[in-house]
């Protein structure tokens, strides 16, 4: 059983009283009892004298003493006025007369050799005993002492006095009844002292462990309050400069929690942070979404068992253990994503804490734009060099000889004209598309029809349609929305498309362009927010593999064929820009059964009608 401090202090208080006032009661009966047994035996050292006295008739004679009628009768009256029990013993312990004893049972009482106090008078001549006696039931405080004729050297026998302590017991008793109902009415004070004295130690010390409670729940606005000035005081006070002090730095790593998470949470960058054995304590929600992991699945579990990835096991492993900074990239499958990996070790002194940290940096697009890059200057350097190199080889020609023949001369002349123009044509629209793509060049926001743009696009093409014996087809819904744009770049656009569907269709093909509105918004699929313009031609296609590629810088299907129409591999990559500079996006998909389709979906933007 499990007792507070307030029943401890209580029962502890009680206790001591209690202890207090038994030793004190003792100690007074004790002594009061040793003064009363000095008093009485003083009283029978008196009375023992002349009862002596008045028994000396009966010692005149020489010999030992005999029980007489006329000595029992002397003993009872001695005694009477004594207001003692005398008794006279002879040599040998038999009793010879008492004067508590009738005459008819005066031989029937036992030998009193074996008393103490006869004893004790036996041996020095005097003898005193307390105790209770088994002639008058009494307890009797006795005096014995040998009497016998002055002539005598021995003593005849023993004088006994024996003085009831009936009185002193019966005051005994009294101060017994009295000193219970003091310690009775001391005991209840001492029990409403304690009880006071005990709440008002642990009452402050209840409000410290409510306050106590309440703080390791999270509350840390507790307060104690005490009025107390003790040492219980000083403890409430130091209890709540703590929770101050703890408050704040509570506050203080919350705070620095909250914008470690923060940073943490908006990083591009993957975090992730772990312990000297390897074991996850902590990624980002950039970590997750490259490795499609979660953080509560990731924490607590070794690198290896989350990732699954060799190279990483060995990157890990190897700063773990060497403890030194190291980088890496890796390839994620089947998604083909890179990542660059940086880690770095920390000082750690405990099993739990952080050991090392790793970012992942997504370079997938820096590798695709890098790779782009590559082609892109092996590709300018490829469709450069060919019209130059047709340029150089044919102004040897003409040097070595060809420009004396008219008719050579002329050809190689015309030759170099069409590479030179080819090589404008190249150079005009690499200046273009690096225009566009570094935002030199504006496009305007004017509300247009887009009815019109295609009219006039149309009969720009239609010659070159023509030639060719083409069908050019429109389709355009009535009542098209107006779109904010600019008409110049939808035209070169939708010119573009047009002209590559009319080099690259077969003669005697059809070309279509139909425009209507759509509902480009999965969330509101009733409603129309974008405007939608195709171009459809009957030509060979373009293979499934090489769609997502077409609209690269110098991309082509078939590369001879393409330089054979006179194309510089960069309209669709100009078409591209154009349309997403606007807000929009194009993309190419397949024409049953044969030939290709070009789509360009633009936004439709409202325009505020005057009120």
């Amino acid at each position: 059983m499990t007792f507070s401090i307030r029943w401890k202090v209580t029962i502890g208080t009680l206790l001591v009283l209690i202890c207090g006032l038994l030793i004190a009661r003792t100690l007074a009966i004790r002594s009061l009892e040793q003064e009363e047994i000095t008093r009485s035996g003083q009283i029978l050292e008196t009375r023992t004298g002349l009862v002596a006295y008045g028994l000396q008739p009966f010692l005149t004679q020489p010999g030992t003493l005999v029980s007489t009628p006329q000595l029992q009768a002397a003993v009872r009256d001695l005694g009477a006025r004594a207001f003692a029990r005398v008794t006279v013993v002879a040599l040998d312990g038999l009793v010879l007369a008492d004067s508590a004893v009738s005459d008819n049972t005066l031989s029937t009482v036992e030998n009193h050799l074996a008393r103490p106090e006869i004893q004790q008078a036996a041996a020095t001549g005097r003898g005193t005993d307390l105790r209770t006696s088994h002639t008058t039931g009494e307890r009797t405080l006795y005096l014995a002492v040998g009497i016998g004729s002055t002539n005598q050297t021995k003593p005849s026998g023993f004088l006994r006095l024996g003085l009831p302590m009936t009185t002193f017991d019966r005051e005994v008793a009294k101060l017994h009844r009295n000193l219970a109902l003091a310690f009775g009415i001391a005991f209840l004070i001492a029990v409403a002292l304690s009880v006071w004295l005990a709440r008002s130690i642990t009452k402050p010390l209840s409000d410290i462990a409510i306050a106590a409670r309440q703080l390791a729940n999270g509350d840390h606005t507790v307060r104690i309050r005490t009025g107390s000035r003790d040492e219980v005081g000083l403890l409430a006070d130091t209890l709540n400069q703590m929770t101050d002090q703890l408050r704040g730095k509570i506050d203080e790593l919350s705070e620095d929690r909250a914008q470690l998470l923060a940073m943490l949470t908006s990083m591009v960058e993957g975090v992730m942070v772990l312990d000297c054995r390897g074991r996850v304590l902590q990624v980002n929600p950039a970590l997750e979404r490259m490795f499609d992991i979660s953080r509560m699945d990731a924490r607590g579990h070794h690198c290896s068992e989350v990732f699954r990835h060799p190279q990483l096991d060995t990157l890990v492993s190897t700063v773990l253990t060497k403890r030194l900074n190291e980088e890496d990239e890796i390839l994620l499958q089947p998604s083909g994503r890179c990542l660059h990996i940086e880690a770095s070790v920390t000082a750690c002194d405990r099993e739990n804490e952080a050991c090392a940290v790793l970012v992942f940096h997504d370079i997938t697009e820096l590798r695709r734009l890098e790779n782009i890059r590559k082609d892109f200057v092996a590709n300018v350097s490829h469709e450069l060099r060919t019209p130059l190199t047709s340029i150089k080889g044919y102004i040897e020609a003409l040097l070595d000889g060809a420009k004396d023949d008219p008719g050579t001369s002329t050809k190689f002349l015309e030759i170099i004209l069409k590479q030179s123009d080819r090589l404008n044509l190249i150079l005009e629209d690499l200046l273009q598309l690096s225009k566009i793509e570094s935002g030199q060049i504006l496009f305007k926001r004017e509300p247009l029809q887009i009815q019109r743009v295609i009219e006039r696009t149309l009969a720009m093409i239609k010659p070159l349609a023509d030639k060719k014996r083409h069908r050019l087809l429109s389709f355009i819904a009535r009542d098209l929305p107006a779109v904010l744009g600019d008409e110049d770049r939808l035209m070169q656009v939708l010119s573009n498309l047009l002209d590559n569907a009319v080099k690259y269709t077969p003669g005697n093909g059809t070309i279509t362009v139909a425009a209507h509105p759509v509902a480009d918004d999965l969330e509101r699929p009733t409603i129309v927010t974008a405007l939608e313009l195709s171009v459809t031609d009957t030509g060979l296609g373009i293979p499934e593999q090489d769609r997502p590629r077409v609209f690269e810088r110098f991309y082509r299907v078939d590369k001879a064929r393409s330089r054979e129409m006179g194309g510089t591999g960069l309209g669709l990559a100009i078409v591209k820009h154009i349309v997403e500079g606007l807000g929009g996006r194009v993309w190419v998909e397949a024409n049953a059964p044969t030939g290709s389709r070009f789509v360009v979906r633009l936004p439709i933007q409202h325009i505020n009608q005057p009120v």
